[in-house]
């Protein structure tokens, strides 16, 4: 399964690389936080039956959870058995924010 850390996933950004980044944090979790990361789209994961074929399929996706474990490595397995290119966030966003890098108020 394919994943990416936190400084590439800046990078890309910082390059501004077309990338669908997709948060599945649980919403309590998500809440709890109040942040996300820049241009990220919260998805539920608990219906992700309902907007897996929404996802983008002519874009790189990264997605996300608050620890980078079960449910965002799940989802990208699910993506990628639909073609998708799909990576999951090593560490989630805990990593990212332990990295030092920026977060967003959510909206």
């Amino acid at each position: 399964m394919n994943s990416i850390t936190s400084n590439d996933l800046a990078r890309l950004q910082f390059e501004r690389q077309a990338i669908t980044l997709i948060d599945v944090r649980r919403e309590k979790a998500r809440q709890s936080s109040g942040c996300q990361i820049s241009q990220a789209q919260w998805r539920n994961p608990a219906d992700w039956l309902d907007w897996k074929d929404h996802v983008p399929k002519d874009l790189p996706v990264v997605v996300y959870c608050a620890h980078g474990h079960e449910i965002s490595q799940g989802l990208t397995k699910v993506l990628e058995v639909m073609g998708l290119n799909a990576r999951f966030l090593v560490g989630g966003i805990a990593a990212w924010e332990a990295s030092g890098l920026a977060t967003e108020a959510l909206v």
